[in-house]
């Protein structure tokens, strides 16, 4: 549906939320995953401490196996909320993620550590699914990327304030306290759903869950050329974001030596995001999905091969450092978000499933890019700043192959 008033995306069935309530709280869904994530990265030293590990390189196990939870999860995720709805689907995924952060509080072993982290992964990914699949659910083509850039602009701030938080938690206690604050969070988080979401899928259009008709829907979704090329190209461009994060605590403590600053820093690159978030949205409406997104895919491939060149001369300081990475985020702003909606746009009658999957790609994409910049960090920014470039090239690879050549089309025109 196209509609754009207020009490016009929601199910007449239901008491509407306000346009404002409804982007604030895709937004709060949306952040249980950056939040999970980022606010374990200054006790990361700590973990590796506490579990006798061999070095922090070890202790990354719990960001990258979160991760592989919250991709592997979203496979599920869809199919489950196209048949049942969305709101049991999102409120049994904050359930399963509030238990495993109980677990995590009490682990003995990194190894049930390391499981508890997975299963809140698995909770994330319902999330992850149904933010995007009831922003599909109420809106469309450049109002639908207008919707994302806005709940995008708000739950960055989660990046912006987890590791200082994080950082006080540290100083505070010990790790144990970070898995608290996750808790407390979810917990508020399904308290707020569970009383304020209304369901966005009606019972009309509810999918079944034989094999044939999400077999279906699955091939009908990886078959169609602008979502599943759009998925492949958001998790090249959201591997560089993982391989930053990954990489964020040793780059800035040991390359840069910030020490307790180091959240500062990390706050100051995530706001590349935030403002991208803004911008897109006031933009979209105008230029088009792939105008912005293809530019800033261009830019972003500049930024890399400058990043790259001065850390193969070794002149890479810290303020020129922080200077690019900030540009990159901010590049990474209008990619992301841009291509989710290019990719979602086709599958408003299956949302879920297509939701579903383009995050398990994207994520599953991401984390295997990542993963590999971030395991081989060495000292240095070469890691990082190479697997930037090859991953930016990639990408536009994929992305002329989807648009079969022809880039900085506008949304509106046929491609």
């Amino acid at each position: 549906m196209t509609e754009t008033s207020d009490k016009a995306w929601v199910s007449s069935t239901h008491h509407p939320m306000s346009f404002r309530g409804f982007v604030a709280t895709v937004a709060a869904i949306m952040a249980l995953n950056p939040l999970a994530l980022d606010l374990m990265l200054p006790g990361l030293p700590d973990l590796a401490s506490a579990f006798r590990l061999a070095d922090v390189n070890h202790a990354q196990a719990v960001l990258s196996v979160f991760l592989v939870g919250f991709g592997g999860g979203q496979f599920i995720m869809g199919p489950l909320s196209d048949r049942f709805g969305r709101r049991p689907i999102l409120i049994g995924g904050l359930i399963v993620y509030v238990v495993a952060s109980l677990l995590a509080i009490a682990a003995p072993t990194f190894e049930t550590l390391l499981l508890a982290r997975f299963l809140q992964g698995l909770g994330t990914s319902a999330s992850r699914v149904i933010a995007t699949s009831i922003v599909r659910d109420c809106y469309s083509g450049r109002r639908m990327a207008s919707v994302m850039s806005l709940a995008m602009m708000i739950f960055i701030s989660v990046p912006l304030i987890a590791p200082s938080l994080g950082q006080i938690v540290m100083l505070a206690g010990e790790w144990r306290g970070m898995f608290i604050v996750l808790m407390l969070y979810g917990v508020l988080t399904l308290v707020w759903t569970g009383l304020r979401l209304p369901e966005t899928l009606p019972l009309s259009e509810r999918k079944s869950l034989a094999a044939r008709e999400v077999a279906g829907n699955v091939m009908q979704t990886l078959t169609n050329r602008q979502t599943f090329g759009y998925a492949l190209a958001a998790g090249c461009v959201q591997g560089v974001l993982f391989g930053y994060v990954l990489s964020s605590q040793q780059i800035f403590t040991v390359i840069y030596d910030l020490g307790p600053y180091f959240p500062i820093a990390f706050g100051a690159v995530a706001l590349g995001v935030a403002v991208a978030g803004f911008v897109n949205s006031q933009i979209v409406g105008r230029f088009g999905m792939r105008v912005i997104s293809h530019s800033a895919l261009a830019a972003q491939i500049a930024i890399a091969l400058t990043m790259l060149a001065a850390a193969i001369l070794h002149w890479l300081p810290l303020w020129l450092f922080m200077l690019l990475s900030t540009a990159n985020m901010f590049a990474f702003g209008l990619i992301f978000s841009n291509f989710s909606a290019l990719a979602m746009e086709p599958q408003g009658h299956i949302a879920g499933t297509a939701s579903s999957l383009f995050g398990s790609i994207t994520t599953l994409v991401g984390i295997g890019v990542g993963a590999l910049i971030g395991q081989h960090f060495n000292g240095t920014l070469m890691p990082l700043a190479g697997g930037a470039f090859a991953a930016a090239l990639v990408t536009l690879a994929i992305v002329l192959v989807v648009e079969k050549g022809r880039l900085f089309v506008p949304h509106n025109k046929p491609v």
